[in-house]
């Protein structure tokens, strides 16, 4: 993303960055399909998506948390001042979303963001669980979306 001077925004990764994470990410899909679905502590998942502009099938490895009933809360963090782009393709495209858990085939899913009461008390079960992520969110400036995958 740049400006009209053909600087990046702030907050925004530069070509290095944007590198080595598709390369991390590629690394820990391997892992998942292979069935290790940990990473720093957290149980992890692969979230497809289609690209909102291209059109074109994304894989993200995302942190996950139980919610029950075949249902998964996930917390579109991405670590900078703006969502994860999953987060945009997983809402401009939510009948094509789907997860793999770790050696399983994909499961499609239907995404439904969280506000309210509802998003407050699955924030207080994940913060519980990974206090981690309650630091990273008290940094920001914005607050992280969770959005609830349920299995079609």
């Amino acid at each position: 993303m740049t400006n009209n001077q053909g600087k990046r925004k702030a907050g925004t990764p530069g070509a290095f960055s944007r590198w080595m994470q598709r390369k991390m990410n590629a690394r820990m899909n391997r892992k998942i399909r292979r069935g290790h679905g940990q990473f720093m502590g957290m149980d992890v998942l692969i979230l497809n998506t289609v690209g909102r502009r291209s059109g074109q099938p994304r894989q993200s490895p995302v942190a996950w948390f139980d919610d029950g009933d075949d249902a998964r809360l996930v917390v579109a963090s991405g670590g900078g001042s703006q969502n994860p782009d999953w987060h945009a393709n997983l809402m401009a495209h939510p009948d094509k979303a789907s997860v793999e858990l770790p050696g399983h085939a994909a499961t499609p899913v239907i995404p439904h963001q969280l506000d309210g009461a509802e998003r407050e008390q699955a924030w207080q079960r994940i913060a519980a669980a990974q206090p981690r992520i309650a630091k990273y969110q008290s940094k920001s400036d914005r607050e992280y979306p969770v959005i609830r995958l349920t299995a079609r």
